[in-house]
Formats: C-alpha cells, structure tokens, sequence
C-alpha cells in the first residue's frame, strides 16, 4: 500500500448505483426483516414467510463461502456457533416422540445456530450491519405505526375488555410479536444515535434519536410488561457504554417524553398505569397469566430435578406439563380481537427460556446454549473497549449488545414462538458478527 501524500486526491463519495450494489449481498438478510411482517402460511403456529427466508439466507452464505474459497471463521467462532449443537442434539435424542424432537431440532438449530451462523458470515463491514440496523428500524416504524392505529380505532387485540392492546401485523395470537420488533427497532436507534465517536454523523445520529423518540408510543400501547423491563435495562445498558455523562442527560430527556407520550394517551392512561403498577404486584397480588407462568415455571424446575442432565427431551415441556403442575394452572389463555375471532390458546411453554432450556435440555443444555450466549456477550463488550481506546465508530457495537441485552433480559418473561422468532436469530447473529468476525472491519 502507498502512503496518502498531501497532494493525493480526496476519495469521491460512492453514487447511488454502487452503494446499492454493495448491499445487494444483503438482500436475503434484508427479505427476512420485511417479510417478518407477514402472517403464517397455514394458520397460527405453522411456518412462515421468514422461515422460509431463512432457508434461502443459510444458503445463500454457503454459496458465497464456497465461491470465496476463504476460511470462514476464526476457531474461536466455531466454538462459540458451534457449542449450542452438542445439547440440542442430545435434547432431540432423549426425546420420548420422535416426530416431535425432528420438528423441534430443526427449529433450534435455525434459531441458534443455522441462522446467526449466515448473518456472521454474509456482513462483510459495518456498512453492512448499519444497513441491517436500519431495516430493523423501518420494520419497527411499519409494525409501530400499525399498532398505534389499532389502539386509536380500538381495532387490536383485546386487552381487559377492550380491543386497544397494539400487536402490528403479527395479530392475537403473537401478542408479543410487535412489542419484540419495536423494542429492537428502538434499541437500535438509541444505539445510532449515542456513537461516541468523533467522526458519527450528526443527521444519522438527529434522524435515530427522532425514530426512538417515535416508537416510545407503540411499545407503550403494546400493554407488554416484558418489553417493557428488557427494554429499559438494555436502554440503560448501551448509554452507560456510549458515556456515563450523556447518560443522565438522555434518560431525563427520555423519562420527560415518557411522561407526554403517557398523558397523552386519552382514556389508555389508566390501563398504562396500572399495567405499570401490575410489575410490582407479582408477589402480592398476581393475575391469572403471572400464577399461570409461576406455575409453569415450578412444573420445569420439577422436570430438571427429576433429569438433571439431559432433561425431558426436545419439544417434551409439553407432554410433562400437567403431571409437574399444580391446580393453579389455567387451560389456557383467551385471545381475540385484531381481525380474530375469540380462542383459547393452550400454555405449551413455561414462558421463561432459561427454564425451558433447563427442564428440556437439562444441564447439558445449559452449558452449550446459554453459555453460548454469555461468550457472545463477553466478547461483544471486549470489542467495544477495543473499539473505544482506538477511538473507532461505536454504533455497531452498542447495537449489538443493547439488542443481546434485550433478548438474554427477555428470556426471563418469554421464549421461542411464533412468526417473531426469526427476529432472535438475527439479534443473535448480529452479536456474533461484532463479538467473532475476524475479517475485513469485523473487529475494531
């Protein structure tokens, strides 16, 4: 390389034409954000349009590594991506229903593995991510804009009477779906727009923190108590990592607009505020979904003590459910509105990733899966520190870690399921490439 002289010219910026051929790579990346959108091909609970996107994702970052003939990852990548395989595949072979464990290994392995695996491999620079980062933004608005319409026009999901509960495109029976794409899609903004860096864009920064300020509405009316606490711990987590200083000034700015946003929601304010009041009132006085999930969560601790290695197998919580709870546990749990007709949803989960994995998968599980997640967040904040003393653009890695906080904080209230699962996968894969890559500006 020759060294740039004082009489080298300045580079021309790219036209419109050759920055849009270097994102073309990206597309498959790109269709499963929008098509995120999109209902289940065959009814609630079967595959969906992202899912298949995913496929075509997977084998599109084979394709390229294959054409580019390089070694793909670092030895330390392997390990991390390839630690979950070992519990999933010992889950899938302790399974009491064979079907079943093929389904649900499938399933996993997308999620975990298959899928962050092709995000790493196919983001080539931050370019490349910063375009992920902003279609996760524009879903957020898009699924955002629809939920507040719903609560206005009282056309969303039922919700204590009244059909105001916002849940975007993803309908009653994903109530979480719109309050996960809006939470990431808000995270990644605030993440935009707090880079430290000397040389981050003062636009990019202004339009980031508009969008953020702007998706504080939709995740309120998404009545998502889960949502809500993952949120402000990984909105808290990236403004402590972009500066302890601006921090302050940006949590006064946000509590300010909360307090507008919330008062200027008409006759929602009661609900919100006692939808608020309701997250210090699990221990006292519970509603039937918190005993429902305290149920739950008993009956997977019991399955782990009783198999503590291998647990019950894959996709085996719900086979063992009711022989582990107690009476206190419900049917199930009533969804309507949003263009849906009344209907009983069956409780098939216990509602907290953590325990699923521990009573399906056991301590084997555990190990692999979550301390696969763990390394993801270690790494992550060492490259960060890099990329701090080296005085390099921060914003991918504050993504990074505020979407990995938000999904490991909501893993406590929720896990897999429905058509927002591939949004995990993504997050995951996000992660992975700030935490592992080892080539081009992969690392700071």
């Amino acid at each position: 390389m020759h060294a740039v002289t004082a009489a080298s010219p300045m580079p021309l910026p790219l036209p419109l034409p050759i920055r849009f051929g270097r994102a073309l790579h990206l597309l498959p990346l790109l269709a499963v954000i929008a098509l995120l959108a999109t209902p289940p091909l065959g009814g609630d609970g079967s595959a969906t349009a992202a899912d298949a996107a995913c496929g075509l994702l997977v084998v599109w970052a084979i394709l390229r590594v294959v054409r580019s003939g390089e070694r793909p990852l670092s030895r330390r990548a392997a390990l991390v991506m390839g630690l979950p395989v070992t519990g999933i595949c010992v889950a899938a072979m302790g399974a009491a229903d064979p079907s079943t464990a093929i389904a649900g290994l499938g399933r996993y392995l997308q999620i975990f593995v298959l899928v962050p695996l092709a995000v790493l491999l196919l983001l080539r620079d931050r370019h490349d991510f910063r375009v992920a980062a902003g279609a996760v933004v524009a879903l957020a608005l898009f699924e955002g804009g629809i939920g507040v319409q719903q609560y206005l026009t009282s056309t969303g999901a039922s919700y204590m009477g009244e059909d105001i509960r916002a849940v975007g495109t993803f309908g009653a029976s994903d109530i979480m779906g719109m309050a996960t794409v809006v939470s990431c899609g808000l995270l990644c903004a605030v993440a935009l727009a707090l880079d430290p860096a000397p040389g981050a864009s003062r636009v990019t920064r202004r339009v980031a923190l508009g969008c953020a300020a702007l998706l504080l509405l939709p995740l309120a009316v998404s009545f998502s108590r889960g949502a809500w606490i993952a949120t402000t711990v990984a909105a808290c987590t990236v403004l402590l990592l972009s500066g302890v200083r601006r921090s302050l000034v940006v949590l006064a700015v946000v509590a300010a607009a909360t307090v507008v946003l919330v008062g200027a929601s008409g006759s929602g304010t009661r609900m919100l505020q006692e939808r608020l009041a309701s997250i210090t009132q699990v221990e006292s006085a519970p509603d039937q979904s918190v005993t429902d999930r305290y149920t739950m969560w008993a009956a997977a601790e019991l399955m782990w003590r009783q198999q503590p290695l291998g647990g019950v197998g894959l996709k085996g919580f719900p086979a063992h459910r009711d022989a582990h709870s107690s009476l206190a546990l419900s049917s199930g749990s009533d969804t309507a509105g949003a263009g849906a007709a009344f209907k009983r949803q069956p409780l098939l989960s216990p509602h907290n990733m953590y325990l699923l994995v521990l009573s399906e998968q056991g301590l084997i599980g555990v190990v692999t899966l979550v301390g696969g997640w763990a390394a993801l967040l270690v790494t992550g904040v060492r490259a960060l520190h890099r990329a701090r003393r080296q005085r390099a653009p921060m914003d991918c890695g504050l993504v990074a870690l505020g979407l990995l906080t938000w999904l490991l904080v909501d893993f406590f209230y929720g896990d897999i399921g429905g058509p927002s699962t591939a949004l995990t996968a993504l997050v995951l894969g996000l992660a992975a490439w700030w935490g592992l890559a080892s080539r081009g500006e992969g690392r700071p």
